[in-house]
């Protein structure tokens, strides 16, 4: 018997892909809470090195099919969470080869390593809600059965893994394919509308920059949760993988959109300034659409998720931080 034919109970051990960036500490703090103290987690990044957060951050490169073998073979893990992306829209765009790469070839590495050699191991992939693309122009909260129909390379290539990943289930891979909507929280790269904003305002409050917001499309609606939710449906993802149907998809949004617009003013609303905006040309994107909602039924139902945290709680959990990085690079 291997040790993924044991009880569910044994210890989890976790590789994670993509560690360094924005969710991974989040997942980390999420699955101690959720799992349990005792559970083992590799945090692997591209590059290795210590991590105030993990300690010790091991070398993976995901495009990197045989380093992804040796990983899989040492490590033994029962789960692995597929962090690893080109998180932007906008670098997907501009570096498309690097998004298929990363995205395809990568999470294909990751998945035929699993089938070789963990096979007993589940594979949580994390997506994207924007794989949705076009069908958003319903208007409706889009659930796991919605039309993939996705508008730019960040889309297209997420929608590409998922869809192989699918078919890889006939084959016996153990995988949970989960479609996250957008994500926000402490720690997050300007590259995003929301943590744009809140630098912005930090540096006026600090009087670095003049008291003038450049923005893009205000107009847009989204679907926006706290990053310690999403991190948290992961964590009960693990919790619940002896339950699941392998290759099943999960949402993982609100339900509620929210206009970008309204949300910077709720930051406005936060900062210690008057402050002026102004919409910058360059911050427009021409795929842009109108609105992207999520149902997350799905998962409220088969792992008892919902979100926590009220998206003012997080607006200010955001601002907070940015003031703290501002302080911190002024210093």
């Amino acid at each position: 018997m291997s040790i993924y034919d044991a009880d569910h109970n044994m210890t989890t051990r976790v590789l994670m892909t993509g560690s360094d960036g924005f969710v991974g500490p989040h997942v980390e703090n999420a699955l101690r809470r959720v799992c349990g103290a005792e559970i083992e987690i590799v945090a692997t990044s591209k590059v290795e090195g210590p991590h105030p957060v993990f300690g010790k951050m091991d070398a993976l490169d995901v495009t990197d099919a045989a380093a992804i073998q040796s990983s899989i073979t040492h490590t033994a893990p029962t789960h692995v969470i597929h962090l690893a992306a080109v998180a932007a829209v906008d670098a997907a765009s501009t570096d498309p080869g690097k998004a298929w790469a990363v995205h395809v070839d990568g999470t294909r590495n990751l998945a035929q390593a699993i089938l070789e050699h963990a096979p007993g191991c589940w594979l949580l992939n994390v997506g994207s809600g924007l794989i949705y693309g076009e069908t958003a122009r319903s208007g409706q909260p889009l659930d796991e059965n919605a039309l993939l129909a996705p508008v730019d390379d960040y889309g297209v290539t997420k929608a590409a893994a998922d869809l192989a990943l699918g078919a890889l289930v006939r084959r016996g891979l153990r995988v949970v394919r989960l479609r996250p909507f957008n994500h926000i929280g402490t720690g997050q790269t300007e590259a995003f509308a929301i943590p744009a904003f809140a630098m912005q305002i930090a540096r006026i409050e600090a009087g670095l920059i003049e008291p003038v917001l450049r923005v893009g499309n205000l107009d847009a609606k989204r679907d926006f949760l706290d990053v310690r939710d999403v991190a948290r449906a992961y964590a009960l993802t693990i919790e619940h993988t002896h339950e699941l149907r392998s290759g099943v998809i999960l949402n993982v949004a609100s339900g509620i959109p929210c206009r970008i617009g309204d949300v910077l003013q709720t930051l406005l609303a936060l900062s210690r300034v008057a402050i002026t905006i102004e919409q910058d040309p360059a911050r427009m994107r021409a795929s842009d659409l109108p609105l992207i909602v999520g149902n997350a039924g799905l998962a409220r139902e088969l792992l008892g998720w919902s979100p926590e945290y009220g998206l003012n709680e997080t607006l200010s959990a955001v601002l907070n931080d940015c003031r703290s990085r501002v302080a911190r690079s002024a210093g």
